[in-house]
């Protein structure tokens, strides 16, 4: 709910639970145990938006960014004043973000211009790249900045379908995963063999890229692909399947090589969808080891906070956050 046009109330909707350790993790298997900490409980951070995207930790600035797709911006959530504000208006419905080695903002527009921009140190906005072999992209969807300072992205024609979470256009490219190379600016389609190509991240060390199929029949699946030095997938082979109404969408890795997914309903009539919302965690070899319950569904998370051991989760209408006994694996920028 907006008290005033730039600014966003923290709104009293959620009761985070008064026992440790907190319910809401729930533990699948015994191993996760040394990942939740006792005294730590899921928080809710600030509510009252349409639909959450693309968190990104600013550590320098102690704030994170995340898209709220369906307003048509992207909101920021200061740490130390725990206020979330609008961080910039008209955004292109900004999806995914993520930050480049040099700190500076990277973000998916998934709607009107259809790009990945990049935000300067100024606030300027740099278009990357918005096509490929003359044609529009759908609507970049996901990101990643790899080590190399490679960017990867994902191009699902989602925000094609309709004008409330982007702008009903025609699709020029097939579903397709690309790459912009950190040096050249040249742009690579590195796979179109998924149907729906949604979040994506690094293994810890880089050797393998996890893509999210989010059209795949029967359900949503985990694909690894082993990551070649030229920037070539090879090996590709099934990591994660759902295997039911279960719906994977956003995904990170952390220092141990585990999965933690935005998770929630897939819409179909006979799914549960309270008792699928939230964050499933998967260890390195694919199995569900724990399940952290949020009154909503979660579209997409990031690790950061003063340890990278904060795990923010932007579901729905609101944004959560939980301390973990882990790290995220991102690439930690100079900026």
């Amino acid at each position: 709910m907006l008290t005033n046009p730039n600014h966003l109330a923290h709104l009293d909707m959620f009761t985070p639970s008064l026992r440790y350790p907190d319910p809401s993790v729930v533990v699948l298997d015994p191993s996760f145990l040394k990942y939740r900490l006792f005294s730590a409980s899921v928080e809710q951070l600030a509510t009252g938006f349409r639909w959450m995207e693309g968190p990104v930790w600013f550590g320098d600035g102690r704030y994170l960014l995340a898209s709220d797709v369906a307003n048509n911006r992207i909101i920021r959530w200061d740490a130390i004043t725990g206020v979330a504000s609008v961080f910039r208006e008209a955004s292109n419905y900004a999806n995914g973000n993520t930050r480049d080695l040099h700190g500076r903002l990277i973000t998916c527009e998934g709607a009107v211009t259809r790009r990945i921009s990049r935000t300067e140190y100024n606030g300027s906005i740099t278009t990357l790249t918005d096509s490929f072999k003359g044609k529009r992209f759908n609507s970049p969807n996901d990101i990643v900045c790899q080590s190399s300072g490679d960017i990867w992205f994902t191009d699902p024609p989602f925000q094609l379908s309709n004008d409330y979470e982007g702008r009903i256009a025609q699709q020029e490219l097939p579903h397709a995963v690309y790459r912009i190379d950190g040096l050249s600016g040249q742009v690579t389609q590195v796979l179109d063999e998924l149907a729906g190509p949604n979040g994506l991240c690094f293994s810890p060390d880089e050797k393998k890229l996890y893509v999210v199929e989010s059209r795949a029949v029967p359900s949503r699946r985990v694909w690894a692909y082993d990551v070649g030095h030229d920037g070539r997938l090879n090996n590709k082979t099934l990591h994660i399947d759902a295997n039911g109404p279960g719906a994977l969408d956003g995904i990170k890795c952390d220092v141990d090589g585990n999965i933690w997914a935005g998770w929630g309903s897939n819409g179909a009539l006979d799914a549960d969808a309270a008792a699928l919302d939230g964050v499933m965690v998967f260890n390195p070899e694919g199995k569900p080891i724990a399940h952290i319950r949020l009154p909503e569904r979660c579209a997409n998370l990031c690790f950061g906070g003063a340890n990278n051991n904060r795990l923010f989760m932007a579901s729905s209408h609101s944004l959560y956050a939980l301390y973990v006994n882990t790290r995220g694996a991102e690439v930690r920028q100079t900026g």
